[in-house]
């Protein structure tokens, strides 16, 4: 009897919940293509970086959206801001920053998860894949700080749930 397995991940090699844990470690925690792949392998599962990094690419931009509906309605007071990455040692731009430093230092706390895991990652080389791969980082720094509707901040089981009901992922 196969497997009935998600319309996402028909025709992948690998089994759907096993690119779901790589992704999911890749966007939460800081670890490096190459550290998955031997972590992998201690699970006897051969599976390249480069296969993860389709993976993160191919995943990381369907999580971001899929969880949108899911997160909690702002309060009367939020804030918007922009940063930026650099992209094959290019893409640099001048920031201004706002005249009032103590609202600048709460928006730019909020970007400290994203260039954290920008620098573990090494940088990028291309535009498409920097805006896949922070969509996914945004995603999971989104699940860890508790703004999901009926999620816990301290729950991580129900943080690991809630990502494989929204990959189609039966647990």
């Amino acid at each position: 009897m196969r497997e009935s397995r998600p319309a996402l991940f028909r025709g992948r090699h690998f089994r759907s919940e096993v690119i779901v844990l790589c992704v999911r470690w890749y966007l939460r925690y800081p670890l490096s293509y190459r550290d998955l792949e031997e972590m992998m392998a201690e699970r006897f599962l051969s599976i390249d970086h480069s296969t993860i990094a389709r993976w993160v690419l191919h995943y990381g931009p369907i999580l971001n959206q899929r969880i949108r509906r899911e997160m909690r309605r702002p309060n009367r007071s939020w804030r918007v801001d922009e940063t930026y990455v650099r992209v094959a040692g290019e893409l640099g731009r001048n920031c201004r920053c706002r005249p009032s430093p103590y609202m600048n230092n709460i928006i730019e706390q909020d970007h400290r998860f994203v260039k954290k895991r920008v620098v573990t990652s090494q940088g990028f080389r291309s535009t498409d894949g920097a805006l896949s791969s922070i969509a996914g980082y945004e995603a999971m720094n989104i699940i860890r700080k508790g703004q999901i509707r009926w999620l816990a901040k301290v729950d991580v089981v129900g943080q690991k749930r809630f990502i494989e009901r929204i990959f189609g992922i039966a647990a």
